[in-house]
């Protein structure tokens, strides 16, 4: 493995971890701040907000090489995690969350460019989900470690040990990462020219309607376990883990898949599984085993889309529009999960808390999702270059 590809994993992880964190910290954190929790909310929001924003960083950064860009990335990832851990009051904390959310899109947009110039030809997308790899990684290690943080320690301490994972990557970002060139530049306008054409904006809507459709369960994931599965507390948290997993080896199995078929084809493969899953939460009545198996299930399917959707793009911006068209998926991804939320939330009030029902509700989302990629492969992947990666072997 290159050891570019670490560093890059690196920063994924402390992004990924600083996402979610939140979520576990939720109750110690409106303590401190002295609000409610649905008036902490604002601070996973304000972080959403962040990664929206943070993609102007890209348009006005376009003549600066990539590596740069990570640094910049990273320092703010120092910046908003040490500004959360010294927070005194909710809006600080708010402030800190948005400063925390900034380099998100950018830095994956970024990092996908590095890793497919990096690359082996012909492992491009192995790169890419090596990348990739740090954030499932922190699910998987990173969120649970940062609730147990909160819970012997300090919720401060859960921030405070991102911005030093954060401070540590930065010395790996120097060492390991190659000086490469920046994109080609096109002007202001020349960067978005991609967005022209159809076969992009079916790629995000497909990111959009496949992570809503599984966030309407996603979000309720715990409860459900809870009511469900009939699972402690305890045994949720080491779900979590389990959860983390299916999506370090979905993340894996989707980008050595697309680096030998169709990416669009192979986006479609993992869609439809979560696709599957989720049909299966509202289908089974659930016992331990049952809802254990689900769990790893959908995040294996959250994650196989991954590393081809964010090829996809990364190719459908080529001549000056890369770099945001890896940040795009970010943001996909991130209004997914809001408007997701939102509806899962509404199935649940409308079944008087059935917590099978948001999984009904994400369902067809997830379809369409999975039509989308389908109909993007059929007519616009009909060449997957796949023939001239064969290797020739004399006998």
């Amino acid at each position: 493995m290159k050891k570019s590809l670490v560093a890059l994993a690196s920063g994924a992880f402390a992004l990924g971890a600083a996402e979610f964190i939140m979520m576990g910290i939720l109750p110690q954190t409106a303590r401190a701040m002295q609000v409610s929790i649905p008036q902490a909310g604002h601070f996973i929001s304000a972080y959403a907000i962040g990664v929206c924003m943070g993609t102007l960083i890209l348009v006005f950064g376009r003549k600066v090489p990539p590596k740069r860009l990570i640094l910049l990335f990273l320092a703010l990832i120092v910046m908003g995690n040490t500004f959360s851990a010294l927070s005194t009051s909710a809006g600080m904390l708010i402030a800190a969350r948005f400063i925390a959310g900034l380099p998100h899109g950018a830095f994956f947009g970024t990092a996908a460019y590095i890793a497919k110039l990096s690359a082996e030809p012909g492992k491009e997308a192995q790169a890419m989900a090596v990348t990739i790899t740090g954030q499932t990684l922190a699910n998987m290690l990173g969120v649970p470690g940062g609730t147990m943080l909160a819970q012997y320690l300090s919720w401060r301490a859960a921030f405070a040990f991102l911005a030093l994972w954060g401070a540590a990557t930065i010395v790996l970002t120097l060492r390991w990462i190659p000086n490469l060139p920046a994109v080609p530049d096109t002007g202001l306008r020349g960067q978005f020219h991609f967005l022209k054409r159809r076969g992009p904006w079916a790629i995000l809507l497909a990111v959009f309607t496949g992570n809503a459709g599984i966030f309407c369960w996603w979000s309720y994931v715990s409860p459900w376990l809870s009511h469900v599965g009939e699972w402690s507390s305890g045994a949720v948290s080491l779900l979590m883990m389990l959860a983390g997993f299916g999506m370090v080896v979905g993340g894996i199995a989707g980008g050595a898949l697309s680096d030998r078929w169709r990416h669009a084809g192979s986006a479609a493969l993992g869609q439809f599984i979560a696709f599957v899953g989720l049909l299966m939460v509202f289908a089974i009545p659930g016992s331990k085993l049952s809802t254990a198996i689900l769990t790893f299930w959908v995040a294996f399917g959250l994650f196989f889309v991954s590393t081809p959707q964010q090829m996809l793009m990364v190719e459908a911006g080529q001549g000056g529009g890369e770099l945001i068209g890896g940040a795009t998926i970010q943001i996909a991804f991130n209004f997914g999960n809001a408007v997701g939320s939102s509806i899962g939330g509404a199935a649940l009030s409308a079944s008087a808390m059935n917590y099978h029902y948001p999984a009904l509700a994400g369902a067809p989302l997830a379809l369409i999702a999975v039509l989308l990629l389908v109909w993007y492969s059929h007519r616009l992947e009909t060449e997957t270059d796949a023939i001239h990666r064969l290797e020739e072997v004399k006998v």
